[in-house]
């Protein structure tokens, strides 16, 4: 009943206005596909942690990096082996003070590993066969720090560059920016960066996208009638969020 969002069976235990249907439709989904580890999602937020007993096993690793305080693979970044910390400029890090660990819930909303008796099910966990969708960690925010629009931009372009192909972005600026134009001008290199995720790249040929990338936004956190930025950008899907009541 904790996962109603996935099956809502209309429960009244979760709330005594709970809805049957009132979820993401994933049981249909699952007929289909529980996950593809060929697919790689990139968690643009804090860091995940990479070695949580149900998320280790769906964590993409970079093979040609070695955790030896070298760049072995010449991509610009040290030990970069589940990803990079863009802030810090550095490992990929969740315990600091004021970490939420809001990288690791949304990783394991994605592909937490699923049938192991452990913590959640991930949308596109697997079936527990170490067939789970992977999760690269590109993180932006570490501490007391918060991302600028250059740092996202560098984790973008990373995520890009090293194969992922949906980009996982629960965040979105204050509904100060009403236009595109608005957004646009404030965070080019940000943007910027997100076209080229969503560009065809040749590295990403046989990602079932055409070697394109996908690019998802939270439509934000204020309450607002209308979605936020990145989100509120014309070709970026956005998504929002219900209660089990469907409001």
């Amino acid at each position: 009943k904790d996962q109603w969002h996935y099956i809502n069976t209309g429960d009244k235990a979760v709330a005594t206005s709970a809805y049957a249907g009132a979820d993401i439709n994933v049981k249909d989904a699952w007929t289909l596909t529980a996950g593809d580890p060929s697919i790689i999602v990139a968690i643009v937020d804090e860091g995940v942690k990479y070695n949580h007993p149900d998320l280790a096993a769906n964590m993409w690793v970079n093979t040609k990096e070695v955790a030896n305080g070298k760049d072995d693979d010449g991509n610009g970044y040290v030990d970069d082996i589940h990803g990079y910390n863009f802030r810090a400029d550095g490992p990929v890090t969740w315990d600091k003070k004021n970490d939420s660990g809001h990288g690791t819930h949304i990783a394991g909303t994605v592909a937490a590993v699923n049938n192991n008796g452990k913590g959640v099910a991930g949308v596109a966990g697997g079936t527990g066969n170490n067939d789970g969708t992977r999760i690269m960690s590109c993180q932006i925010h570490d501490g007391s720090y918060a991302a600028t629009g250059d740092v996202t931009a560098k984790a973008i372009r990373y995520a890009a560059d090293m194969g992922a192909s949906i980009l996982q972005c629960s965040w979105g600026y204050p509904g100060i920016y009403k236009t595109d134009g608005d957004y646009a001008k404030l965070y080019p290199a940000e943007l910027d960066a997100i076209r080229y995720f969503e560009s065809v790249l040749p590295g990403r040929k046989n990602n079932g996208l055409g070697g394109g990338g996908v690019a998802i936004f939270a439509s934000g956190n204020d309450a607002l009638a209308y979605a936020s930025y990145p989100g509120a950008y014309r070709d970026i899907i956005c998504v929002s969020a219900f209660g089990p009541d469907y409001l």
